[in-house]
């Protein structure tokens, strides 16, 4: 970055020629601004994370951060799988959404896909066998890169969790950036002259935007019209675009081209020691194997920042931690202790990573001094595990834990290698049986003894003392084999009953499928509904309960013990009448005789319609009851 312009080279191809060339615009047209604010002062790339491995980002000296994307080197190599990821997503997410604004940016973004990456123009057979692809020279004729930011900051309020833009400003200037991609988090930390470091982590992905009607410039190849630089002017986003805010849909934010917001994690303070007028000097470093750490080189030495609190990360693990504060930790210091003064600062640092597993750093000093640190603080972040190894006894247990390497290092590195004594011309005929041939011959067999049989009595020694060691080892993995194939035949064992029960299982499942089956049915599962006019007649059976069946009964009976009274009462009065045979009344007896055989018949008749009525009643409430 030299001002407001950035330069890509390739001194493979051209030391002097830069091979992009961005000029930047942060400001809109007659927009009255600070000039110091307007100045880059540190970018950083971004990681291996969907359209951040094509970004770039920019800090300006007021703190406000500006993403490029994208931006690719020509010829750089990239993963398949990544590739293809993003253009899937561009395919699915863009283009298949039914806003227009993020139909065209996505379709620009697949076209600049598809022509940097040719093979994902190619057919999904010859994709099988690709690892990585390499970047062609390209870009859009019609459009230019266009400046996404200030990226606006947001926090979380503590009482209902919900989000809102961020106005605090650390004291000073910033001076640093660090991009640190730690599992689903983009992670950037700002250094400010104040000896405050500001950690914000990205609240959305990155996607690429360019501003239509601004045609680059192009330095091409006449023979084969191959595209062998760019330069194009880059502004930002001339209408203010809304904050986008977490809980809103995809179909709200995806390819329309909002700059992502930050969410604030955490302010640090290093509490430098004797603050300058012109504020300290901070450079940032991540740490290789652990991710989660920052070195932070300062002039009064090194500290290590480690976050606690990753909230995407977090999220997508399962994890419901509180918001935990980083914890800063002091490497190394390079003050004095009875007073703040610095007596020799660091001017070099570096983290390495090694193959065992452990972290380093690296440190010159002004006085062309060396300083190398081993960092074995796995346990910053991982909680307390204990062994599950089952031991005899404590002292078993604490032998093999300190159990010393087989081979030592020195033992590895070989004989130490001394020169030969220069040997003057004179000397080199001198016979063996003289003094000089003997005396010579004395110096050479004690430089032999003293490296080379030394050594072999070194390497004798500690292979003869690790032996019992090793038969340790030996019986313990033994131990472990013989266990382990104990278990199996267990397992084996264990195999035909886990068959047989699951057999049995099985089989009681379909049994109660099939009952199951049975039940359904049964005629009362498929029972209708009651009609209107059946509901109606049930309500009058209802009353008829109650009130008119004892009625009925009780007429029945009344009925009943009139017709037996009037039964006997004519029997007596005909038998009666033929004794007498009174003459002058028989035409009144046979009167009154038919109207006794018309009312009987007459309660015959009534007799046997309340019978009906009472039956039809009693069919009714058992019906009805069963019903129910």
């Amino acid at each position: 970055f030299s001002s407001l312009l950035s330069r890509i080279f390739n001194l493979s191809a051209d030391v002097l020629q830069p091979e992009q060339e961005y000029f930047l615009q942060p400001l809109q047209p007659g927009r009255s601004r600070n000039a110091s604010s307007m100045c880059p002062v540190d970018f950083s790339f971004g990681g291996d994370h969907l359209w951040d491995r094509f970004a770039v980002f920019v800090l300006f000296s007021d703190g406000s951060i500006y993403i490029l994307c994208p931006i690719v080197p020509f010829g750089s190599v990239y993963k398949w799988d990544s590739v293809l990821e993003i253009y899937n997503d561009a395919n699915t997410l863009g283009l298949e959404s039914a806003n227009p604004i993020a139909v065209s940016n996505s379709s620009r973004a697949v076209s600049w896909l598809e022509a940097t990456f040719p093979e994902l123009s190619s057919e999904a057979g010859d994709r099988e066998n690709i690892s990585a692809v390499k970047a062609e020279a390209h870009a859009l004729f019609d459009a230019s890169l266009c400046l996404q930011g200030p990226l606006q900051r947001i926090q979380r309020h503590r009482a209902n969790e919900d989000f809102a833009v961020s106005t605090g400003v650390s004291e000073g200037r910033a001076i640093g950036f660090l991009y640190n991609l730690v599992s689903k988090d983009s992670v950037l930390v700002t250094a400010w002259t104040g000896g405050q470091l500001q950690i914000d982590a990205l609240a959305d992905e990155i996607q690429p935007l360019w501003t239509i009607g601004s045609a680059p410039r192009l330095r091409v190849n006449p023979q084969d019209h191959q595209v062998l630089g760019l330069a194009m002017i880059c502004g930002s986003i001339p209408h203010h675009l809304p904050v986008v805010k977490l809980d809103q849909p995809l179909d709200q934010t995806v390819w329309l081209g909002h700059p992502p917001p930050l969410l604030r994690l955490a302010i640090v303070d290093l509490s430098l020691p004797q603050k300058r007028e012109s504020g300290y000097h901070i450079l940032m470093f991540a740490d290789p194997l652990m991710p989660e750490r920052i070195y932070c080189l300062h002039e009064g030495g090194v500290d290590s920042i480690v976050l606690h609190f990753l909230p995407f990360t977090n999220q997508s693990s399962g994890k419901d931690e509180t918001v935990r504060a980083p914890s800063v930790h002091p490497v190394l210091s390079t003050c004095q202790v009875d007073n703040t003064t610095s007596v020799s600062p660091l001017c070099g640092f570096v983290a390495l990573s090694d193959s065992f597993g452990y972290s380093w750093v690296v440190g010159t000093t002004s006085t062309q001094e060396c300083i190398v640190l081993e960092m074995k603080t796995w346990d910053l972040l991982l909680p307390l595990q204990v062994a599950t190894d089952h031991y005899t006894n404590g002292e078993e247990r604490k032998e093999t834990n300190n159990a010393p390497n087989i081979i030592s290092k020195d033992l590895l590195a070989g004989p130490k290698v001394v020169p030969v004594p220069q040997v003057s011309p004179n000397l080199r005929s001198v016979a063996a049986d003289s003094i000089e041939g003997r005396s010579m011959l004395h110096q050479y067999f004690k430089l032999f003894h003293e490296n080379y049989v030394e050594y072999a009595h070194k390497v004798y020694f500690e292979l003869e003392h690790h032996g019992p060691q090793m038969k340790r080892i030996i019986d313990d993995q033994q131990a472990r084999l013989s266990e382990a194939q104990e278990k199996l035949v267990r397992v084996r064992n264990k195999q035909t009953g886990l068959d047989d029960r699951l057999k049995h299982a099985i089989h009681q499942h379909h049994i109660l499928e099939q009952r199951l089956n049975q039940l359904r049915n049964l005629p009362g599962v498929h029972k209708k509904p009651l009609s209107r006019a059946e509901r109606k007649f049930s309500s009058e059976l209802d009353q008829l309960t109650g009130v008119e069946l004892d009625a009925l009964h009780s007429s029945i009976e009344t009925l009943r013990a009139r017709q037996r009274r009037y039964t006997t009462q004519s029997s007596k009065d005909i038998i009666s009448n033929q004794r007498r045979k009174i003459p002058g009344r028989s035409h009144v007896l046979d009167a009154q005789m038919s109207q006794l055989k018309s009312s009987l018949a007459k309660l015959s008749l009534i007799n046997s319609e309340n019978a009906k009525k009472v039956k039809a009643v009693e069919s009714s409430l058992k019906a009805q009851g069963s019903g129910k």
